[in-house]
Protein backbone atom coordinates (compact mmCIF):
# COMPACT_ATOMS: atom_id res chain seq x y z
CA UNK A 1 0.00 0.00 0.00
CA UNK A 2 1.23 3.64 -0.84
CA UNK A 3 1.17 6.19 1.91
CA UNK A 4 0.79 9.45 1.71
CA UNK A 5 3.15 12.05 2.32
CA UNK A 6 2.97 13.97 5.09
CA UNK A 7 2.10 17.62 4.51
CA UNK A 8 4.59 20.34 4.71
CA UNK A 9 2.09 22.66 7.07
CA UNK A 10 0.21 21.52 9.79
CA UNK A 11 -1.16 23.83 12.54
CA UNK A 12 1.57 23.66 14.93
CA UNK A 13 3.99 25.50 12.21
CA UNK A 14 2.28 28.14 10.74
CA UNK A 15 2.36 31.40 11.57
CA UNK A 16 1.27 31.68 15.25
CA UNK A 17 0.18 35.22 15.12
CA UNK A 18 -2.54 34.30 12.87
CA UNK A 19 -3.27 31.43 15.05
CA UNK A 20 -3.66 33.88 17.48
CA UNK A 21 -6.08 36.42 16.11
CA UNK A 22 -9.61 36.17 16.98
CA UNK A 23 -12.50 37.51 14.74
CA UNK A 24 -15.82 37.18 16.43
CA UNK A 25 -18.22 38.16 13.58
CA UNK A 26 -17.30 35.46 11.50
CA UNK A 27 -16.27 33.13 14.09
CA UNK A 28 -18.02 30.00 15.75
CA UNK A 29 -21.99 31.50 16.00
CA UNK A 30 -21.15 32.86 11.93
CA UNK A 31 -20.55 29.25 10.89
CA UNK A 32 -23.13 27.27 12.36
CA UNK A 33 -25.65 30.01 11.33
CA UNK A 34 -24.43 28.77 7.78
CA UNK A 35 -24.76 25.12 8.78
CA UNK A 36 -28.42 25.82 9.47
CA UNK A 37 -29.01 27.92 6.39
CA UNK A 38 -27.42 25.81 4.17
CA UNK A 39 -30.18 22.69 5.66
CA UNK A 40 -33.13 24.69 5.13
CA UNK A 41 -32.30 25.52 2.01
CA UNK A 42 -32.22 21.74 1.19
CA UNK A 43 -35.49 21.89 2.40
CA UNK A 44 -36.00 19.51 5.25
CA UNK A 45 -34.80 20.07 8.69
CA UNK A 46 -36.25 19.76 12.25
CA UNK A 47 -34.98 23.26 12.97
CA UNK A 48 -37.84 25.71 15.41
CA UNK A 49 -37.24 28.44 12.85
CA UNK A 50 -37.54 29.02 8.69
CA UNK A 51 -35.03 31.42 8.36
CA UNK A 52 -31.46 32.45 9.45
CA UNK A 53 -31.27 36.30 10.08
CA UNK A 54 -27.15 36.67 9.85
CA UNK A 55 -27.47 40.04 12.44
CA UNK A 56 -23.98 39.26 13.12
CA UNK A 57 -22.04 41.42 10.76
CA UNK A 58 -22.83 44.87 8.94
CA UNK A 59 -23.59 43.10 5.61
CA UNK A 60 -27.02 45.17 4.35
CA UNK A 61 -27.54 43.77 0.97
CA UNK A 62 -27.61 40.46 2.51
CA UNK A 63 -30.60 41.53 4.73
CA UNK A 64 -32.48 43.20 2.08
CA UNK A 65 -31.15 46.37 1.78
CA UNK A 66 -31.78 47.18 -1.99
CA UNK A 67 -29.26 49.17 -4.04
CA UNK A 68 -29.47 52.76 -5.21
CA UNK A 69 -30.69 52.79 -8.55
CA UNK A 70 -28.71 55.44 -9.81
CA UNK A 71 -25.10 53.79 -8.72
CA UNK A 72 -26.29 50.38 -10.41
CA UNK A 73 -27.12 51.90 -13.85
CA UNK A 74 -23.95 53.86 -13.86
CA UNK A 75 -21.69 50.49 -12.69
CA UNK A 76 -23.51 48.46 -15.20
CA UNK A 77 -22.78 50.81 -18.27
CA UNK A 78 -18.97 50.92 -16.42
CA UNK A 79 -19.04 46.96 -16.74
CA UNK A 80 -20.50 46.65 -20.40
CA UNK A 81 -19.81 50.24 -22.36
CA UNK A 82 -20.99 48.54 -25.04
CA UNK A 83 -24.33 49.52 -23.76
CA UNK A 84 -23.71 53.61 -24.22
CA UNK A 85 -23.98 52.79 -27.95
CA UNK A 86 -27.72 52.32 -27.32
CA UNK A 87 -28.47 55.51 -25.49
CA UNK A 88 -32.23 55.43 -27.18
CA UNK A 89 -32.82 52.10 -25.63
CA UNK A 90 -31.21 53.22 -22.31
CA UNK A 91 -33.27 55.96 -21.60
CA UNK A 92 -36.57 55.42 -23.47
CA UNK A 93 -37.08 51.67 -22.46
CA UNK A 94 -34.87 50.96 -19.47
CA UNK A 95 -35.56 53.82 -17.56
CA UNK A 96 -32.05 55.42 -17.02
CA UNK A 97 -31.42 58.93 -16.78
CA UNK A 98 -29.09 61.10 -18.76
CA UNK A 99 -27.23 62.22 -15.77
CA UNK A 100 -26.45 57.82 -15.64
CA UNK A 101 -24.87 57.98 -18.94
CA UNK A 102 -22.93 61.18 -18.50
CA UNK A 103 -21.60 59.91 -15.14
CA UNK A 104 -20.64 56.93 -16.75
CA UNK A 105 -18.91 58.70 -19.89
CA UNK A 106 -16.74 60.24 -17.39
CA UNK A 107 -15.66 57.82 -15.69
CA UNK A 108 -14.72 55.69 -18.11
CA UNK A 109 -13.03 58.98 -19.50
CA UNK A 110 -11.06 59.13 -16.77
CA UNK A 111 -10.47 55.41 -16.08
CA UNK A 112 -10.45 54.44 -18.97
CA UNK A 113 -11.37 50.64 -18.32
CA UNK A 114 -13.18 49.07 -14.80
CA UNK A 115 -11.03 46.08 -16.14
CA UNK A 116 -7.23 47.91 -15.66
CA UNK A 117 -5.47 48.53 -13.14
CA UNK A 118 -5.32 52.13 -12.05
CA UNK A 119 -2.65 54.32 -10.33
CA UNK A 120 -1.65 52.44 -6.80
CA UNK A 121 -3.82 55.31 -4.90
CA UNK A 122 -6.34 55.13 -7.04
CA UNK A 123 -8.00 57.16 -10.08
CA UNK A 124 -6.56 60.94 -9.71
CA UNK A 125 -10.34 62.24 -10.87
CA UNK A 126 -11.82 60.24 -7.98
CA UNK A 127 -9.45 61.35 -6.04
CA UNK A 128 -9.93 64.67 -6.63
CA UNK A 129 -13.86 64.17 -6.38
CA UNK A 130 -13.49 62.62 -2.71
CA UNK A 131 -11.30 66.13 -1.76
CA UNK A 132 -13.95 68.57 -2.83
CA UNK A 133 -16.70 66.27 -0.81
CA UNK A 134 -14.26 66.58 1.94
CA UNK A 135 -13.96 70.28 1.52
CA UNK A 136 -18.12 70.60 1.26
CA UNK A 137 -18.57 68.80 4.71
CA UNK A 138 -15.96 69.68 6.80
CA UNK A 139 -15.41 73.67 5.41
CA UNK A 140 -11.11 73.17 4.80
CA UNK A 141 -9.48 72.53 1.93
CA UNK A 142 -8.27 68.94 1.13
CA UNK A 143 -5.42 67.77 -1.17
CA UNK A 144 -6.17 64.54 -3.90
CA UNK A 145 -2.51 63.81 -2.96
CA UNK A 146 -3.24 63.25 0.62
CA UNK A 147 -6.09 60.71 0.06
CA UNK A 148 -5.58 56.67 -1.39
CA UNK A 149 -8.44 54.37 -2.34
CA UNK A 150 -8.78 51.31 -0.70
CA UNK A 151 -10.31 47.69 -1.07
CA UNK A 152 -12.94 48.73 1.57
CA UNK A 153 -11.89 50.85 5.30
CA UNK A 154 -10.64 47.12 6.44
CA UNK A 155 -7.32 47.41 3.51
CA UNK A 156 -7.32 51.07 5.11
CA UNK A 157 -6.60 50.30 8.15
CA UNK A 158 -4.70 47.13 6.99
CA UNK A 159 -2.02 49.69 5.17
CA UNK A 160 -1.78 51.95 8.35
CA UNK A 161 -0.74 49.65 11.21
CA UNK A 162 1.63 47.59 8.94
CA UNK A 163 3.24 51.29 8.36
CA UNK A 164 3.12 52.52 11.94
CA UNK A 165 4.11 49.02 13.94
CA UNK A 166 7.17 49.22 14.07
CA UNK A 167 8.16 46.58 16.28
CA UNK A 168 6.55 44.15 19.05
CA UNK A 169 6.31 46.95 21.36
CA UNK A 170 4.24 49.13 19.17
CA UNK A 171 1.24 49.85 20.98
CA UNK A 172 -1.90 50.96 19.43
CA UNK A 173 -4.82 52.45 21.64
CA UNK A 174 -7.90 50.64 20.73
CA UNK A 175 -11.45 51.31 22.50
CA UNK A 176 -13.62 48.83 24.10
CA UNK A 177 -15.84 47.26 23.06
CA UNK A 178 -14.16 48.07 19.27
CA UNK A 179 -14.56 46.16 16.12
CA UNK A 180 -12.46 43.11 16.36
CA UNK A 181 -10.65 44.00 12.80
CA UNK A 182 -8.11 45.99 15.25
CA UNK A 183 -7.37 43.56 17.78
CA UNK A 184 -7.22 40.73 15.00
CA UNK A 185 -4.75 43.15 12.69
CA UNK A 186 -2.73 43.51 15.76
CA UNK A 187 -2.69 40.36 16.68
CA UNK A 188 -1.10 39.55 13.02
CA UNK A 189 1.20 41.97 12.98
CA UNK A 190 2.14 41.06 16.42
CA UNK A 191 2.25 44.77 17.68
CA UNK A 192 0.64 45.75 20.90
CA UNK A 193 -2.99 46.27 21.70
CA UNK A 194 -3.57 48.76 24.55
CA UNK A 195 -7.07 48.82 25.62
CA UNK A 196 -9.25 51.49 26.90
CA UNK A 197 -12.45 51.41 28.13
CA UNK A 198 -15.49 53.25 26.91
CA UNK A 199 -18.29 54.64 29.19
CA UNK A 200 -21.54 52.97 28.90
CA UNK A 201 -23.18 55.25 31.45
CA UNK A 202 -22.44 57.91 29.31
CA UNK A 203 -23.81 56.12 26.24
CA UNK A 204 -20.34 54.72 25.38
CA UNK A 205 -18.78 57.99 25.60
CA UNK A 206 -15.11 58.43 25.26
CA UNK A 207 -13.11 59.70 28.37
CA UNK A 208 -9.65 61.28 27.91
CA UNK A 209 -9.10 60.25 31.61
CA UNK A 210 -9.76 56.56 30.94
CA UNK A 211 -7.39 56.50 27.77
CA UNK A 212 -4.54 58.36 29.61
CA UNK A 213 -4.54 55.67 32.43
CA UNK A 214 -4.65 52.99 29.59
CA UNK A 215 -1.79 55.33 27.83
CA UNK A 216 0.50 55.79 31.25
CA UNK A 217 0.15 52.27 32.58
CA UNK A 218 1.52 50.79 28.57
CA UNK A 219 4.42 53.30 28.88
CA UNK A 220 5.00 52.24 31.97
CA UNK A 221 5.34 48.81 30.79
CA UNK A 222 7.41 49.52 27.83
CA UNK A 223 5.09 50.40 25.25
CA UNK A 224 5.61 52.78 22.45
CA UNK A 225 2.58 54.03 22.46
CA UNK A 226 1.68 55.47 18.66
CA UNK A 227 -1.76 55.73 18.08
CA UNK A 228 -5.17 55.92 19.15
CA UNK A 229 -8.15 54.53 17.12
CA UNK A 230 -11.31 56.30 17.30
CA UNK A 231 -14.30 54.85 16.05
CA UNK A 232 -17.21 57.39 15.29
CA UNK A 233 -20.31 56.38 14.90
CA UNK A 234 -18.95 53.44 16.68
CA UNK A 235 -18.99 50.15 16.24
CA UNK A 236 -20.04 48.13 18.06
CA UNK A 237 -21.80 49.88 20.64
CA UNK A 238 -23.65 53.06 17.72
CA UNK A 239 -22.31 55.94 19.88
CA UNK A 240 -22.09 59.48 17.82
CA UNK A 241 -19.20 60.92 19.60
CA UNK A 242 -20.00 65.06 20.32
CA UNK A 243 -17.51 68.06 19.82
CA UNK A 244 -16.41 68.16 23.29
CA UNK A 245 -15.24 64.64 23.25
CA UNK A 246 -13.45 64.52 19.70
CA UNK A 247 -11.76 68.09 20.96
CA UNK A 248 -10.36 66.31 23.97
CA UNK A 249 -9.06 63.38 22.38
CA UNK A 250 -6.63 65.61 19.47
CA UNK A 251 -5.67 67.40 22.61
CA UNK A 252 -4.41 64.30 24.22
CA UNK A 253 -3.11 63.07 20.92
CA UNK A 254 -1.26 66.37 20.29
CA UNK A 255 0.19 65.97 23.98
CA UNK A 256 1.43 62.62 23.89
CA UNK A 257 2.07 62.85 19.81
CA UNK A 258 -0.26 59.97 18.97
CA UNK A 259 -1.33 59.31 15.10
CA UNK A 260 -5.44 59.72 15.40
CA UNK A 261 -6.96 56.81 13.39
CA UNK A 262 -10.33 58.44 12.91
CA UNK A 263 -12.36 55.11 11.48
CA UNK A 264 -15.90 57.24 10.14
CA UNK A 265 -17.30 54.53 8.14
CA UNK A 266 -20.93 54.95 9.75
CA UNK A 267 -20.37 58.91 9.37
CA UNK A 268 -24.29 59.00 7.31
CA UNK A 269 -25.58 56.31 10.23
CA UNK A 270 -26.83 58.73 12.75
CA UNK A 271 -29.97 59.20 14.30
CA UNK A 272 -29.05 61.18 17.45
CA UNK A 273 -27.43 64.36 17.11
CA UNK A 274 -25.14 65.04 14.09
CA UNK A 275 -21.74 63.53 13.03
CA UNK A 276 -18.81 65.66 13.22
CA UNK A 277 -15.71 64.77 11.49
CA UNK A 278 -12.34 64.62 12.97
CA UNK A 279 -10.65 66.49 10.36
CA UNK A 280 -13.20 69.23 10.73
CA UNK A 281 -12.47 69.70 14.56
CA UNK A 282 -8.41 69.36 13.85
CA UNK A 283 -9.11 72.39 11.23
CA UNK A 284 -11.21 74.36 13.86
CA UNK A 285 -8.00 73.44 16.80
CA UNK A 286 -5.57 75.01 14.33
CA UNK A 287 -7.23 78.05 13.72
CA UNK A 288 -8.03 78.68 17.26
CA UNK A 289 -4.70 77.90 19.08
CA UNK A 290 -1.48 78.66 16.05
CA UNK A 291 1.14 76.20 16.30
CA UNK A 292 -0.25 73.77 18.62
CA UNK A 293 -1.87 71.36 16.63
CA UNK A 294 -0.32 71.34 13.83
CA UNK A 295 1.81 68.41 14.51
CA UNK A 296 -1.46 66.07 14.76
CA UNK A 297 -1.32 63.57 12.19
CA UNK A 298 -4.71 62.22 11.39
CA UNK A 299 -5.63 59.16 9.00
CA UNK A 300 -9.34 59.49 8.54
CA UNK A 301 -11.06 56.52 6.54
CA UNK A 302 -14.74 55.92 5.17
CA UNK A 303 -16.11 53.34 2.60
CA UNK A 304 -19.19 52.47 0.49
CA UNK A 305 -19.92 49.23 2.56
CA UNK A 306 -21.97 51.00 4.97
CA UNK A 307 -24.74 53.99 5.45
CA UNK A 308 -27.12 53.77 2.88
CA UNK A 309 -24.81 52.72 0.21
CA UNK A 310 -24.32 49.14 2.10
CA UNK A 311 -21.98 47.94 -0.79
CA UNK A 312 -20.03 45.65 0.84
CA UNK A 313 -19.38 43.84 -2.19
CA UNK A 314 -17.60 45.82 -4.35
CA UNK A 315 -14.98 46.51 -1.96
CA UNK A 316 -14.69 50.26 -2.11
CA UNK A 317 -13.32 53.02 0.44
CA UNK A 318 -9.99 55.33 1.01
CA UNK A 319 -8.82 56.93 3.56
CA UNK A 320 -6.69 60.66 4.07
CA UNK A 321 -3.76 61.81 5.89
CA UNK A 322 -3.41 64.98 7.34
CA UNK A 323 0.05 66.39 8.21
CA UNK A 324 2.31 63.18 7.75
CA UNK A 325 5.71 63.21 7.16
CA UNK A 326 6.21 63.01 3.03
CA UNK A 327 8.43 60.49 3.54
CA UNK A 328 6.41 58.35 5.45
CA UNK A 329 3.59 59.21 3.21
CA UNK A 330 5.58 57.89 0.22
CA UNK A 331 6.07 54.44 2.35
CA UNK A 332 2.68 54.34 3.02
CA UNK A 333 2.64 54.92 -1.36
CA UNK A 334 5.06 51.65 -1.66
CA UNK A 335 2.83 49.59 0.44
CA UNK A 336 -0.47 50.47 -1.33
CA UNK A 337 1.61 49.87 -4.54
CA UNK A 338 2.64 46.30 -3.22
CA UNK A 339 -0.87 45.71 -2.86
CA UNK A 340 -1.74 46.73 -6.08
CA UNK A 341 -4.68 49.32 -6.73
CA UNK A 342 -8.10 49.01 -4.90
CA UNK A 343 -10.77 47.56 -7.23
CA UNK A 344 -11.67 50.61 -10.06
CA UNK A 345 -15.12 49.28 -10.15
CA UNK A 346 -15.32 50.17 -6.35
CA UNK A 347 -13.35 53.53 -6.39
CA UNK A 348 -16.06 54.40 -9.12
CA UNK A 349 -18.85 53.78 -6.44
CA UNK A 350 -16.94 55.60 -3.83
CA UNK A 351 -16.89 58.71 -6.49
CA UNK A 352 -20.77 58.30 -6.77
CA UNK A 353 -21.43 57.97 -2.68
CA UNK A 354 -18.96 61.58 -2.21
CA UNK A 355 -20.44 63.02 -5.36
CA UNK A 356 -24.33 61.56 -5.97
CA UNK A 357 -27.16 63.25 -7.86
CA UNK A 358 -27.89 66.96 -7.02
CA UNK A 359 -30.77 69.07 -7.07
CA UNK A 360 -32.38 69.66 -10.24
CA UNK A 361 -30.76 66.69 -12.01
CA UNK A 362 -32.74 63.61 -13.49
CA UNK A 363 -31.71 61.07 -11.28
CA UNK A 364 -31.93 63.09 -7.37
CA UNK A 365 -35.63 62.58 -7.19
CA UNK A 366 -35.09 58.99 -7.04
CA UNK A 367 -32.36 58.74 -5.28
CA UNK A 368 -33.03 60.58 -2.91
CA UNK A 369 -36.66 58.87 -2.35
CA UNK A 370 -34.25 55.56 -2.14
CA UNK A 371 -31.90 56.78 0.23
CA UNK A 372 -34.27 58.70 2.44
CA UNK A 373 -36.36 55.34 2.53
CA UNK A 374 -33.16 53.15 3.62
CA UNK A 375 -32.38 55.94 6.58
CA UNK A 376 -35.86 55.57 7.88
CA UNK A 377 -36.40 52.01 8.05
CA UNK A 378 -32.90 51.81 9.61
CA UNK A 379 -34.09 54.33 12.15
CA UNK A 380 -37.39 52.45 12.81
CA UNK A 381 -36.26 49.16 13.09
CA UNK A 382 -33.34 50.49 15.50
CA UNK A 383 -35.91 52.21 17.36
CA UNK A 384 -38.50 49.02 17.57
CA UNK A 385 -35.30 46.22 18.33
CA UNK A 386 -34.49 48.99 21.23
CA UNK A 387 -37.85 49.29 22.80
CA UNK A 388 -38.30 45.40 22.67
CA UNK A 389 -34.61 45.15 24.62
CA UNK A 390 -36.73 47.81 27.33
CA UNK A 391 -39.05 44.53 27.76
CA UNK A 392 -36.72 41.98 28.27
CA UNK A 393 -35.74 41.07 32.06
CA UNK A 394 -32.17 41.87 33.09
CA UNK A 395 -31.31 43.52 29.66
CA UNK A 396 -30.18 47.15 29.55
CA UNK A 397 -29.93 49.36 26.44
CA UNK A 398 -28.86 53.28 25.01
CA UNK A 399 -31.46 54.88 22.73
CA UNK A 400 -29.91 54.15 19.01
CA UNK A 401 -27.41 56.52 18.24
CA UNK A 402 -25.85 55.72 15.06
CA UNK A 403 -23.98 53.20 12.93
CA UNK A 404 -25.73 49.83 12.59
CA UNK A 405 -26.10 48.41 16.08
CA UNK A 406 -27.05 48.06 19.24
CA UNK A 407 -25.13 46.57 22.33
CA UNK A 408 -27.19 45.97 24.93
CA UNK A 409 -25.85 45.06 28.08
CA UNK A 410 -27.81 40.92 29.09
CA UNK A 411 -27.87 39.79 33.25
CA UNK A 412 -28.23 36.39 33.33
CA UNK A 413 -28.64 34.03 36.26
CA UNK A 414 -26.18 32.35 37.70
CA UNK A 415 -27.51 28.94 36.57
CA UNK A 416 -27.02 29.87 33.22
CA UNK A 417 -23.14 31.18 33.79
CA UNK A 418 -23.07 27.45 35.47
CA UNK A 419 -24.44 25.76 32.14
CA UNK A 420 -22.31 27.71 30.10
CA UNK A 421 -19.16 26.77 31.93
CA UNK A 422 -19.71 23.16 31.15
CA UNK A 423 -19.33 24.07 27.68
CA UNK A 424 -16.04 25.51 27.65
CA UNK A 425 -18.06 28.75 27.17
CA UNK A 426 -18.31 32.73 28.52
CA UNK A 427 -22.19 32.99 29.58
CA UNK A 428 -22.70 35.47 26.33
CA UNK A 429 -21.35 32.53 23.91
CA UNK A 430 -23.58 30.38 25.70
CA UNK A 431 -26.64 32.37 25.77
CA UNK A 432 -25.96 33.86 21.95
CA UNK A 433 -26.02 30.10 20.61
CA UNK A 434 -28.74 28.93 22.71
CA UNK A 435 -30.63 32.44 20.67
CA UNK A 436 -29.20 31.32 17.58
CA UNK A 437 -30.46 27.72 17.80
CA UNK A 438 -33.57 28.29 18.87
CA UNK A 439 -34.65 31.38 17.32
CA UNK A 440 -32.18 31.35 13.87
CA UNK A 441 -31.32 35.11 14.85
CA UNK A 442 -26.96 35.17 15.15
CA UNK A 443 -25.80 37.59 16.95
CA UNK A 444 -22.12 38.20 18.34
CA UNK A 445 -21.67 37.86 21.91
CA UNK A 446 -19.86 41.01 24.10
CA UNK A 447 -16.82 38.74 24.46
CA UNK A 448 -15.81 39.08 20.72
CA UNK A 449 -15.32 42.36 21.09
CA UNK A 450 -14.03 43.21 24.02
CA UNK A 451 -15.88 44.49 27.72
CA UNK A 452 -15.77 45.46 31.27
CA UNK A 453 -14.95 42.80 33.41
CA UNK A 454 -18.15 41.15 34.93
CA UNK A 455 -20.16 42.65 32.19
CA UNK A 456 -21.93 40.89 29.47
CA UNK A 457 -23.28 41.94 26.44
CA UNK A 458 -24.39 41.01 22.52
CA UNK A 459 -23.90 43.14 19.04
CA UNK A 460 -26.91 42.92 16.96
CA UNK A 461 -27.60 44.65 13.87
CA UNK A 462 -30.88 46.23 12.96
CA UNK A 463 -30.79 45.62 9.35
CA UNK A 464 -33.10 42.63 9.04
CA UNK A 465 -36.61 43.65 7.66
CA UNK A 466 -39.72 43.11 9.52
CA UNK A 467 -39.68 42.52 13.24
CA UNK A 468 -41.31 38.97 12.96
CA UNK A 469 -37.40 37.91 14.50
CA UNK A 470 -37.51 40.78 16.95
CA UNK A 471 -40.20 38.88 18.60
CA UNK A 472 -38.62 35.95 18.38
CA UNK A 473 -35.65 37.32 20.30
CA UNK A 474 -38.25 38.21 23.11
CA UNK A 475 -39.79 34.82 23.02
CA UNK A 476 -36.34 33.24 24.00
CA UNK A 477 -35.47 35.69 26.33
CA UNK A 478 -38.52 35.46 28.46
CA UNK A 479 -37.96 31.18 28.13
CA UNK A 480 -34.20 31.37 28.50
CA UNK A 481 -34.57 33.59 31.96
CA UNK A 482 -37.55 30.89 32.94
CA UNK A 483 -35.00 28.01 32.31
CA UNK A 484 -31.73 29.60 34.24
CA UNK A 485 -34.00 31.36 36.66
CA UNK A 486 -31.96 31.02 40.07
Amino acid sequence: MSSTPSRRLNIDNINPYIKNAKYAVRGELAVKSEEFRARLLKGGSNLPFSQVISANIGNPQQLDQKPITFFRQVLSLLENPALLQHEYVLLNQLGYKPDVIERAKWLLKEVGSVGAYSASNGVPAIRQSIASFLERRDGFPANQADIYLSAGASSGVNTLLHVICEHEKSGILVPIPQYPLYTASLSVLNATCVPYLLDESKNWGTDVDTIRESFEKATAEGVDVRAIVIINPGNPTGASLPEEDIRAVLDFASEKRLVVLADEVYQTNVFIGEFISFKRVLRQLQKEFPGKYDGVELASLHSVSKGMVGECGHRGGYFELVNFDPHVQAEIYKFVSIMLCAPVIGQCLVEMMVNPPKAGEPSFELYQKEYTSIYEGLKVRANALHKAFEQMEGVECGAPQGSMYLFPTINLPAKAAEAAAKEGRTADEFYCMRLLEATGVCVVPGSGFGQKEGSLHFRTTFLAPGTEWVGSIVKFHREFMDQYRD
